[in-house]
């Protein structure tokens, strides 16, 4: 779930050194108006993606339902294609099934831009599903960016050249990417020439002619330029899917930069290849360090390759990325090395490392920082998972039992079954890293609704809990683990049997599960993660169980103590709690209340079905009120949420009730047709709007 924004969808922000294409991108938004498929096809570094992006942008307010960016760029195979593109227009898909079902259901029935942008590398997996989803969303249109057509029925295909070389277009992108106006006689023009117009090879020019000035840059080129083709460095494997003559230029341009860069420069653009997204210098130097890179010399590279142009400079969050098309070139270089399985055993290693920090971190005042962490390297994440998955199954399900459950609260719970379904069955690892992997399994069957394969994995999950914290040595000293105690292994086991019994209805078998468990442990909540998530099942158990003063009194503990600890994920979720135990005693504006406190902490994890599940809560508590209008406002925006989810509304069964009382007074006393309105009004509007209007509560528009 992405933060409020004044218009539907998803699109990068445009860059700023966008110069000409005024007929080009005049044809993109004519195909876009006529064909459901348009794809930019053209050589790497031709500016396919800047003219996408632009023309999306142009096109965005002729789709009611938003237009959305995809970038495969961070795929290296096709196994998470359909993730992706659901994660880009925000499904946080819940459902069982296969994903491309679930995403043409979310698809079904808007009228939306969906923009691919690199699909070369995948170009068949991209025409299976690009076809899927135009059959089954007749408002769909989809505008991709590739090396090749992608050979799909009714595409419409617009090759991208150059800029003119002589023209005033090439110079400009050259003059404004350099920081210098060059009149068109001169140096300048001659190196607009020579390299074509293509956009990448002039912005790797203009970054030279910053350090060096212009007339060097000229002649440099023109020796590289020159030089027989045999001597240019191929940049791509795959030649067949460019244009020949362009890419001599190209990779030639490339080349020049590469041999102007320092050695150390010219290995840590090797090395940096092994990350797909966006890294950071702490990254990069327990990644690309060794040797001659050290924590002295790499972070100079580093700048030296940015004042260059190889690498994007920071964001505001101090992330640095590499152009796809930069990348290949310095992987075929870490190939040459001898290197790249080096480098990117270095790069899981340290990706695991990462995540088994998060999990750590996750019970305290850090949990929202890595949770966050873990979101913003999800790409690397992934990638590592991929690599630890082919070379060390019993470091993947490590890695993956670290991040899965951050991963399903996000609502990755695709991605997250997947990998952790895939490391279970290839690793042979027994004890605490199998045991948490089922548990984190678990939760993500349950959270799809599969209860009965839950049921199962929740059983191995206590019998591998017991093997770990009774079969083998004892946990050192501080972990609550013991021969005559259990553990917090045993302690997750007996939270996710809790779970799946309040989901199916059963709280007195969650409250005794959870109960036994927590009598024998060592300790109080507070003092782990484990323990802290079994006494909110309990509040749960006992809420359900209709002892009322009794949840209530232990959530309002339970909530003060996460506020000392400053965690978030439980304290969002006894917000819940007070909440419907509110709605349960005939209290609707504390109901009210807390159903806002926790939609803020859900806002805050990104939590697609919390937030459901929290307008849920708080529109049965409008309605509850009398407020009719107010009610139908917020059950619409509901709607909105619980669709991005891929399911229909649910919740504990208590809710539901209550939500079918109330909502059918309110419709009665404000009458069918204007509850209606005002539902669908918010259901079609944008739902970062919708909920915003929740959040600011009564006494405000």
């Amino acid at each position: 779930m992405r933060d409020t924004a004044s218009v539907r969808g998803h699109l990068p922000d445009e860059n700023p050194g966008f110069v000409g294409r005024r007929t080009e991108l005049e044809r993109v938004s004519a195909a876009l108006a006529e064909h459901r498929l348009v794809t930019v096809t053209g050589v790497g570094g031709v500016g396919k993606t800047r003219l996408a992006l632009r023309a999306a942008h142009r096109a965005a307010e002729r789709y009611p339902d938003g237009a959305w960016w995809t970038d495969l760029g961070q795929l290296d195979g096709e196994r998470l294609l359909v993730a992706l593109v659901a994660d880009s227009v925000d499904l946080a898909d819940h459902t069982p099934g296969t994903s491309a079902a679930g995403l043409c259901r979310r698809l079904a029935d808007d009228r939306l831009l969906l923009v691919l942008d690199s699909c070369e590398h995948l170009a068949e997996p991209c025409a299976r599903l690009v076809a899927e989803l135009l059959a089954a969303a007749p408002g769909l249109t989809v505008l991709a960016t590739s090396r090749r057509p992608l050979g799909v029925a009714g595409e419409e295909t617009i090759a991208l050249d150059p800029l003119p070389p002589s023209g005033p277009d090439a110079l400009a992108l050259l003059s404004r990417a350099a920081g210098e106006d060059f009149p068109a006689a001169g140096p300048a023009g001659e190196i607009c020439v020579r390299l074509e117009g293509i956009p990448l090879a002039l912005e790797l020019a203009a970054a030279q002619i910053r350090l060096q000035g212009a007339e060097a840059v000229r002649d440099q080129l023109g020796s590289r330029l020159d030089a027989p083709p045999g001597a240019r460095f191929d940049l791509l494997a795959h030649t067949e899917r460019v244009w020949p003559s362009r890419h001599q230029t190209l990779r030639a341009a490339i080349g020049w930069s590469h041999e102007l860069s320092t050695p150390l420069e010219r290995l840590l653009w090797a090395r940096l290849s092994v990350f797909r997204g966006p890294f950071d210098l702490a990254s990069a130097t327990a990644v690309c360090g060794g040797g001659p890179l050290d924590r002295a010399t790499l972070p100079e590279a580093l700048d030296g390759l940015v004042r260059s142009s190889v690498v994007r400079p920071p964001d505001a969050a101090g992330r640095h990325r590499m152009l796809d098309t930069i990348r290949e070139y310095g992987a075929t270089w870490l190939d040459r090395t001898g290197e790249a399985g080096t480098v990117a055993d270095r790069h899981a290693a340290h990706f695991r490392g990462l995540a088994r920090l998060a999990e750590t971190e996750w019970h305290g005042a850090r949990q929202l920082r890595w949770y966050r962490t873990v979101d913003a390297h999800h790409t690397d994440l992934r990638t590592a998972l991929d690599r630890l998955l082919r070379t060390d199954p019993d470091a993947a399900l490590d890695l993956v039992g670290s991040v899965a459950f951050a991963w399903s609260c996000r609502g990755r719970l695709r991605e997250a079954r997947d990998g952790l379904e895939q490391a279970l069955v290839l690793s042979e690892a027994r004890g605490r890293v199998r045991a948490r992997a089922l548990w984190a399994l678990g939760v993500t069957l349950v959270l799809q609704g599969e209860f009965g394969p839950a049921q199962d994995v929740s059983e191995r999950c206590a019998r591998e809990a017991r093997h770990a914290e009774y079969a083998e040595p004892a946990e050192p000293a501080g972990t609550g683990a013991g021969r005559d105690r259990p553990g917090d292994l045993t302690l997750d086991a007996a939270a996710l049997a809790g779970l799946l019994a309040l989901t199916t209805g059963r709280p007195t078998a969650a409250d005794v599960v959870v109960g036994h468990v927590l009598d024998a442990a060592r300790g109080g909540p507070a003092d782990s993660a484990a323990r802290l998530r079994c006494h909110l099942v309990r509040v749960f158990a006992l809420t359900g169980l209709g002892r009322l003063a009794e949840a209530r009194e232990r959530a309002l503990r339970l909530r003060a103590l996460c506020e000392e600890l400053d965690e978030h994920w439980t304290r969002t979720a006894l917000e819940y709690q007070l909440a419907l135990t509110g709605l349960l005693e005939g209290d609707p504006a504390t109901a009210s209340a807390h159903a806002r406190a926790m939609l803020e902490g859900t806002r805050r994890l990104g939590a697609s079905l919390g937030v459901a599940l929290g307008l849920d809560v708080l529109a049965t508590a409008l309605a509850a009120a009398g407020e009719g209008e107010r009610a139908a406002d917020v059950s619409g925006t509901g709607e909105a949420y619980w669709r991005s989810t891929g399911q229909p509304r649910r919740g504990l069964p208590g809710l539901r009730a209550l939500h079918e009382k109330y909502t059918d007074t309110v419709r009665a006393s404000i009458g069918e047709p204007a509850y209606e309105e005002i539902f669908l009004r918010a259901l079609t509007g944008l739902p970062q709007d919708g909920l915003d209007r929740a959040l600011r509560g009564p006494g405000h528009a």
